[in-house]
């Protein structure tokens, strides 16, 4: 069997999928994307295919170290979610060649299904608690939301407060033991994120997530010695590399890898296997389609230390077209208390409605996140 082509779509909302053929007819689905930056990873992805063509598919493992090790200059988001969404779609191709699913081929399940969480609120978060209520009356269990909008290095305990009131209105809402993400989404500098982790405590979230950017990881120490509410971090980073020294230095709880965004699949279950060995949990990030959701549910069925899955139905960000969109059977990611269950037809466990994709990406997206700037002009982080 040998690699024909690949092609990429940009589809709304603001995701690419890549389609890999073969010439013995099976065909392969990834999701290779950066949101914002749509076309310049489907650049990358033609770029990486002048080596694929001609090539076993099934050769996954050497096909991601020439992929990443050919290049001089290796790394970061563009180059390694080009790499992960190959490589899905690699390992989609694989399945359906020996007609299992992707997990089956990593060593098989140790669980039939994980749980999710629901987003709420928006980038600039309101009417928390009513949307905290709907999603738990619909059956999760946990809910995630972005805690604040943007935050000078040192600003205001007015704004403090009012990110202490939109969590009370959410605790009020859901009761005391429904799972509470906050998302600091990287807005927030260390003074203030102390001040935040300290205030929340009483609320007791599950977690709070990139309390700083991934490039001040440092920070963590600190922050980590004002609460007690785990630490998640991890969206921001792309390899095992990026993971090692987090992982080493002890002050993160959750790690939070993008399969579209870390390497694929491939790259993925060896960083959720180094975090295991850290007593770290894991609950890979996830706010895409439905080819990298499959992924993930692939890797986390293997993964005993895998324990919240995140998925993107009715969040925010999905305007035109949501997660279910695009299958032609969206009943593999029914949710039944909270959870959703593995998928288990061949290769990723789904089937990519094509006619649909090339519809949609005829519309294709143009998405960019919006530029926030401070009061004084100052660029803000969103």
């Amino acid at each position: 069997m040998k690699i024909t082509k690949l092609e990429c779509f940009i589809v709304p909302p603001r995701w690419c999928f890549l389609k890999v053929d073969t010439d013995e007819g099976i065909t392969g689905w990834g999701e290779p994307i950066v949101e914002g930056r749509a076309s310049t990873v489907k650049a990358a992805v033609a770029e990486l295919s002048d080596y694929l063509i001609g090539k076993d598919p099934l050769r996954i493992e050497d096909h991601w170290n020439v992929l990443y090790r050919s290049g001089f200059y290796r790394g970061g988001p563009i180059l390694m979610s080009a790499i992960a969404g190959i490589d899905q779609a690699l390992w989609d191709i694989k399945g359906k060649f020996f007609n299992a699913p992707v997990y089956q081929l990593l060593g098989g399940a140790c669980r039939d299904s994980i749980r999710v969480y629901s987003w709420i609120g928006g980038d600039r978060p309101s009417d928390v608690g009513k949307a905290a209520k709907e999603v738990v009356n619909a059956g999760f269990t946990a809910v995630k939301m972005n805690g604040t909008e943007e935050l000078q290095y040192v600003d205001s305990y007015q704004k403090i407060d009012a990110v202490v009131e939109r969590i009370a209105a959410v605790r009020e809402a859901v009761g005391d033991y429904i799972g509470i993400g906050i998302d600091f989404h990287g807005r927030v500098h260390k003074p203030m994120a102390k001040i935040l982790a300290k205030e929340l405590e009483p609320f007791r979230p599950m977690f709070i997530e990139e309390p700083v950017l991934p490039e001040n990881n440092e920070a963590l120490r600190e922050i980590a010695q004002h609460t007690h509410i785990p630490i998640a971090t991890g969206e921001r980073m792309y390899s095992r590399w990026d993971f090692k020294q987090l992982l080493a230095d002890g002050y993160v709880d959750i790690i939070q890898p993008d399969l579209s965004h870390a390497g694929g699949i491939t790259e993925c279950k060896k960083i959720f296997s180094m975090a295991e060995a850290y007593d770290v949990a894991v609950a890979p990030h996830c706010p895409l389609g439905p080819i990298a959701l499959a992924s993930c549910l692939q890797v986390d069925a293997t993964a005993h230390n895998a324990f919240i899955q995140e998925q993107s139905l009715g969040i925010h960000y999905n305007q035109g077209s949501d997660l279910l969109d695009y299958l032609s059977d969206p009943s593999v990611f029914n949710y039944e208390d909270g959870h959703v269950k593995i998928p288990q037809g061949p290769g990723l466990g789904i089937s990519v409605n094509e006619e649909v994709v090339k519809e949609m990406a005829g519309k294709g997206h143009n998405w960019k996140n919006p530029v926030w700037r401070h009061k004084d002009g100052t660029v803000a982080e969103w």
